[in-house]
C-alpha cells in the first residue's frame, strides 16, 4: 500500500458484477469478531425489508413468471432490477461522478479521471466484508426531494493520499492511520465533490438537488462499522452498488464504491424518467388502462377549414347568404409569386477624412509598472513566510525587467539608480508580435 495502488486482482475484484459473498439470511460466522445476536439482529431486518420491497414490486398475485425485461436484468434478495434502470442509474452516476472528478482535480493541482461506473445489486454486508482494504465510510444525506442517505467506500490510504495533495504535498507517503485533520480533510473533498455531483443533477432532474454535510466514519472493528451503517441505512439490506475506478495521475488507481438504497434510486430514476417524458407517460396510461392520447406530434395531419375574418366579426344581413369559408386546400389556394431579388448599383463614394485629434487623449494618465520577477509558492510555502525569509525569483541578477503600461507589456528596461531613488532604462521597445506571445 506504500503506493497508493491496488493490485490488478483487488480492483478487479472490486468490480467484478456478480457478488460471490453470502446470502443476507446466512449466520455470517467467521467475518469479524463479535457476538452472534448482534450480528444476525442487522441480517434478519435488512431480510424482512428486502422481502417487504420486493412483494410491493409483484403488486400481488399473478404469474410467477418474470416479464422480458425483468429476466435480462438482475434480481437479489427479492429486488429486482431491469436493464433499463442499469443504464437508467449509470447514466446519473456517471454524469454527477464526471463533475466530481473535475472538482477533485482542482482541488489536487492534477488530473483525475473516473471510469465509467458498473452498476449491480449486493447486500451492505456483502460489500464491507469484500472490500480488501481498510476503508472509510462516508454518508452523505440527500435533501428535498431526493431526501436519503447514499454511502461511500473510500481506502483509507487514498484518503490520506487526497488530504495530502490538497495541503501541498507530495502523496507519496500514504497511511492507513487517519488523523483528525486528515479525517476533516476527507470530509472537506467529499463535500465539495458531492456538491459538484449535486449541481450536475440539478441540471439533469431539472429540480433543486441538495446535500447535507458528508459524515465521516473510521472505524477501529467491524462492530464500528455495523453501527454507523445501522445509524444511516441497514446492514443486512440489499443496496445498489455503483463502482467506480478512480485514478489520480500516477498516484492512486483504485476503486471508489457508492452505495445506493432502493428508496432513493426509485427517485432519481422517477425524476430522470420524467425529465425525458416517455416512460412516464407510458406507465401512467398503463396504470390505468386507458390508451395514450396522441401528442401534438402524433396526430395526423388535417386539412381545417380557414374562415374569413369578416365571418368572425361582423353577423350576416337578414336575407342575405350565408358567408362563405375560403378553403385552404393546396389545389384552392393562391400561387405564391417568386420573384427576383433587384439591388441598386453602388456608385464609388469618398472616404472620409479622419481628423488628427490625438491631442484630445494627451492628458489623460496611465499606469505605468515595473516587473522584477515572479514564482509560484503552495498555500502551505506562503504561511510559512515571516520576517526576514528570502523569495527567490524566475529572473537572473542583472537580466531586463519588464515594463507595463496599463498591465500591457510594452519595454525591456534594466534598474538603475538616479539621485538614490530606483529607476529603469529602456534597453528594448518590444514589438507587437512579441507583445502578443507574452499574453498569449
Amino acid at each position: 500500500m506504500s503506493s497508493g495502488s491496488l493490485s490488478q486482482e483487488e480492483i478487479n475484484a472490486l468490480l467484478a458484477s456478480d457478488s460471490s459473498g453470502s446470502d443476507d439470511t446466512k449466520d455470517p460466522q467467521g467475518s469479524a469478531a463479535g457476538s452472534g445476536k448482534d450480528r444476525e439482529k442487522p441480517s434478519k431486518k435488512g431480510s424482512q425489508k428486502a422481502q417487504g420491497q420486493g412483494e410491493a414490486a409483484k403488486g400481488g398475485g399473478g404469474s410467477e413468471e418474470p416479464s422480458p425485461s425483468e429476466q435480462t436484468g438482475e434480481s437479489k434478495g427479492g429486488r429486482e432490477l431491469t436493464d433499463v434502470e442499469k443504464d437508467a442509474l449509470g447514466e446519473i452516476a456517471n454524469i454527477s461522478m464526471g463533475t466530481a472528478a473535475t472538482t477533485l482535480s482542482q482541488l489536487l493541482g492534477k488530473k483525475v479521471e473516473i471510469t465509467t461506473p458498473k452498476v449491480d445489486l449486493a447486500t451492505i454486508k456483502e460489500i464491507v466484508e469484500s472490500y480488501p482494504v481498510p476503508h472509510v465510510l462516508i454518508d452523505v444525506e440527500y435533501k428535498r426531494e431526493l431526501g436519503g442517505s447514499n454511502m461511500l467506500i473510500l481506502s483509507r490510504t487514498d484518503g490520506s493520499i487526497i488530504v495530502d495533495l490538497m495541503m501541498g504535498g507530495t502523496g507519496m507517503n500514504p497511511t492507513d492511520q487517519l488523523n483528525d485533520i486528515q479525517i476533516s480533510g476527507i470530509s472537506e473533498a467529499m463535500n465539495q465533490m458531492m456538491g459538484s455531483a449535486a449541481t450536475s443533477m440539478s441540471t439533469v432532474f431539472d429540480s433543486v438537488v441538495d446535500i447535507s454535510t458528508p459524515v465521516v466514519h473510521v472505524g477501529d472493528s467491524i462492530e464500528s462499522d455495523i453501527e454507523f451503517i445501522n445509524t444511516h441505512l441497514n446492514y443486512g439490506e440489499t443496496v445498489i452498488r455503483v463502482s467506480f475506478r478512480m485514478v489520480v495521475e500516477g498516484i492512486i488507481d483504485s476503486v471508489l464504491l457508492q452505495l445506493i438504497p432502493f428508496d432513493n434510486a426509485d427517485k432519481m430514476m422517477e425524476k430522470l424518467f420524467e425529465k425525458k417524458g416517455e416512460p412516464q407517460a407510458l406507465s401512467s396510461a398503463q396504470g390505468s388502462g386507458q390508451t395514450p392520447a396522441p401528442g401534438p406530434s402524433q396526430l395526423p395531419p388535417q386539412a381545417s377549414p380557414q374562415v374569413s375574418p369578416q365571418a368572425v366579426s361582423q353577423p350576416a344581413a337578414y336575407g342575405s347568404p350565408p358567408p362563405q369559408t375560403q378553403p385552404s386546400s393546396p389545389a384552392a389556394a393562391m400561387p405564391t409569386m417568386v420573384q427576383s431579388a433587384e439591388f441598386a448599383q453602388l456608385t464609388p463614394g469618398t472616404m472620409p477624412i479622419i481628423p488628427n485629434n490625438l491631442d484630445l487623449i494627451y492628458d489623460v494618465p496611465l499606469q505605468v509598472s515595473v516587473e522584477l520577477g515572479r514564482t509560484r509558492k503552495t498555500i502551505r510555502e506562503i504561511l510559512d513566510l515571516g520576517s526576514g525569509s528570502v523569495v527567490e525569483l524566475d529572473r537572473l541578477a542583472g537580466e531586463s525587467v519588464d515594463m507595463a503600461v496599463n498591465g500591457k507589456l510594452i519595454a525591456k528596461c534594466e534598474v538603475v539608480v538616479v539621485n538614490e531613488m530606483f529607476g529603469i532604462k529602456i534597453t528594448e521597445i518590444v514589438t507587437p508580435n512579441e507583445r502578443f506571445q507574452a499574453f498569449s
